[in-house]
């Protein structure tokens, strides 16, 4: 079918051509040159100019479709090279995900090496280096695809972590620094500036981001331990301006927290410090007095009894002691103290009272048997006195010592062969091995009777 119709096409042509050299006998004459001039018949001369147009277009044609197979051709083998590169890519993340670092190495490396400019396995090599202890490996490695890619977010965080591992904490806050100045409310990057401030007591820097954090707008389910958080550094930057004797403003800031977070333990302790620090001492002991009836933390008592000690003045502290117990006569930790500040003014008898009281009331703590055992001796029972301190202590009449796990710190006073907290097996010894097994042995200096 092909053939006949170019056939047809030639038979259609050759019958054009003598048709139009009939009706157009004329010759026409063409200068190249004022001397130099070619005569053709007018019909040769258009189905010649026909014929040129015809080649030039096929040439165009030809050229076109020449072109466009040599790309798809370097396209497929841009695709095969990249598709193979892909698949050793992921053959070396899944391997690093197994856990077989070496293999995962070897097929990382090969990654990149057959593409040097593919930043994820600059990335997962880095890990990689990481696993194997090998930090300055994985900073070169993220470097260079940083140097690749500067604006890679996942590239910049993972430099930065890799500077913190490394106790570089400079160079991670330049890298987070960057993330920042590519996008501003980048909360991840916000957060862990904040948190390198804030490990480095650079309170008022860690206060300007965490308002940042805020306006960026945490997700909904942290917005309210991120406005804990706030109060928090705002406590932290008032205790650095009483450390640097700035008690005005200190004591500002600090009324400003317990009005917005009224149980805010420290800052009403701090509250109190920075009114003893200006030699306050009756505000000191009013903020920690309501403390205590409002908030019942320990703490106030014990700044409590520290303050009127200095002052020269524990009647006024019995007396705030006496009057409390008449509004809170079930308060425990209330006797407690009560009873230490007895003895501590050699007010033995009132002191074993109120003891005694906490004893009977409360589970067994080693405290007690403390401050028992300081009244007894105080008293000369000298027996009694070494029964509560060995109660104190943990100590029995077989002087069992008791274990402790190396692992996890977990104490028990029978040795275990598997620790129930940490699941590892033979990690009990002796409570104080630690402290003396790498000791040499020195000899003692003994004292010489009636010396």
């Amino acid at each position: 079918m092909t053939l006949m119709s170019f056939l047809l096409v030639v038979i259609m042509f050759l019958a054009f051509f003598v048709f139009f050299s009939g009706i157009n006998p004329q010759e026409m004459t063409i200068f190249f040159l004022p001397d130099s001039s070619v005569t053709y018949p007018v019909t040769v001369v258009v189905i010649g100019c026909i014929l040129v147009g015809l080649f030039i277009g096929y040439g165009f044609h030809l050229y076109g479709a020449l072109t466009y197979g040599m790309r798809n051709w370097l396209r497929g083998r841009g695709e095969k090279r990249n598709k193979e590169i892909e698949t050793i890519y992921r053959d070396g993340v899944g391997r690093l995900l197994s856990g077989d670092i070496k293999k995962a190495h070897a097929l990382l490396q090969k990654a990149i090496d057959k593409n040097p400019n593919k930043v994820e396995s600059y990335i997962a090599l880095a890990s990689v280096n990481t696993q194997e202890g090998n930090q300055q490996g994985a900073i070169t490695l993220l470097r260079k695809a940083k140097s690749i890619n500067g604006k890679s977010l996942e590239v910049l965080f993972k430099l930065a972590a890799t500077y913190e591992d490394l106790g570089e904490d400079d160079s991670a806050c330049k890298e987070i620094e960057e993330i920042l100045e590519l996008e501003k409310d980048n909360r991840k990057a916000i957060r862990a500036l904040r948190d390198l401030h804030m490990k480095h007591q650079r309170w008022e820097q860690a206060l300007e981001l965490q308002k940042r954090l805020l306006k960026a707008g945490p997700s909904g389910n942290r917005i309210q331990e991120e406005k804990e958080k706030l109060l928090s550094i705002r406590y932290e930057v008032a205790r650095q301006k009483l450390a640097n004797n700035d008690e005005d403003q200190a004591i500002s800031s600090l009324k400003q927290i317990i009005k917005e977070a009224p149980e805010f333990t420290a800052a009403r302790v701090t509250l109190g410090d920075a009114y003893a620090q200006q030699n306050n001492a009756e505000d000191a002991a009013l903020i920690w007095q309501d403390s205590y009836k409002k908030l019942g933390r320990s703490v106030f008592l014990s700044r409590l009894e520290n303050l009127y000690i200095e002052q020269e003045d524990p009647q006024s502290l019995l007396s705030f002691y006496s009057s409390a117990l008449m509004a809170r006569s079930n308060d425990l930790v209330l006797r407690f103290f009560y009873g230490k500040l007895c003895l501590r003014l050699e007010m033995v008898d009132e002191a074993l009272e109120h003891i005694y009281t906490v004893e009977s009331s409360a589970p067994d703590f080693p405290q007690i048997h403390l401050l028992l055992a300081e009244a007894h001796r105080r008293r000369n029972r000298i027996d009694e006195a070494i029964g509560e301190y060995q109660k104190a202590l943990g100590v029995d009449n077989q002087l069992s010592l008791g274990y402790v796990c190396d692992c996890c710190g977990t104490t028990s006073l029978e040795w275990m062969s598997r620790c129930e907290q940490c699941g590892t097996w033979g990690s009990y010894s002796i409570a104080f091995r630690k402290l003396i097994e790498d000791r040499k042995v020195v000899e003692p200096v003994i004292p010489q009777p009636g010396a």
